[in-house]
């Protein structure tokens, strides 16, 4: 009897994660990343495996593209080009629709010709205005979280020493967007936050939303008691 490769639900096995996941050096680097929560640069994982950097990002980039890793810039690159810093895919993205909806502003943000992150910080921030303006909660920070936990984006708020707040999103629903285009994207959430805080009378452009500011989370570094 021919054998089709088919799993135990019928389903082909033949995936971009499963071919991706088909070489060995890839499959140790998938582990390195998975065991840092916060992140490791392709320099990092390089000096871990005793690759050639190159080499490296090649891997990475495969395992980018097969949605099993996301990537965004952070501190630690050449002035104005922060390092590529790559982590583990989270597993519950957006619903599908919504998703489709996001990758058609996506590529609307990409022709505007103002430049792509421009476009995006003004959208996120008429975005976030709407859905303060839609939400039930009262202060500043109660608005933004919960805006951000209708998104999916499991925020967690930790309040900082000196009266800074900052917000923890330990899930992006939008991954498969942020591996396309992580500086627009990160922009469009990043004007979001500041859209809300706009709306609630807070200083929005004192938030910075920071991609692997702390482990397994992306900061939202929101402002002092004073400003909110």
């Amino acid at each position: 009897m021919e054998t089709t490769g088919a799993g135990p639900s019928g389903g082909a096995i033949d995936t971009p994660q499963h071919r991706a996941l088909g070489s060995g050096s890839r499959v140790a680097i998938l582990g390195l990343v998975r065991a840092a929560g916060g992140g490791l640069t392709a320099a990092e994982v390089a000096a871990a495996t005793g690759q050639h950097l190159s080499t490296t990002r090649a891997h990475l980039e495969r395992l980018v593209g097969a949605g099993l890793v996301v990537k965004a810039r952070a501190g630690g690159g050449q002035p104005g080009r922060p390092a590529w810093r790559y982590r583990a895919a989270a597993d519950d993205p957006a619903p599908a629709p919504y998703r489709t909806l996001a990758a058609v502003l996506l590529g609307q943000l990409r022709k505007d010709a103002d430049g792509a992150t421009a476009a995006a910080e003004r959208v996120g921030r008429e975005w976030g205005r709407q859905l303060a303006g839609e939400s039930g909660a009262g202060g500043a920070v109660e608005t933004v979280s919960s805006v951000f936990d209708g998104l999916g984006f499991s925020p967690v708020v930790h309040e900082e020493a000196g009266g800074a707040v900052d917000l923890h999103l330990r899930t992006c629903p939008f991954l498969e967007l942020v591996d396309q285009a992580p500086d627009t994207m990160c922009t469009l959430h990043a004007g979001v936050v500041r859209g809300v805080l706009d709306e609630r009378g807070a200083d929005g452009d004192a938030a910075v939303l920071e991609p692997f500011g702390a482990p397994q989370a992306c900061v939202v570094r929101l402002p002092r008691d004073g400003e909110l």
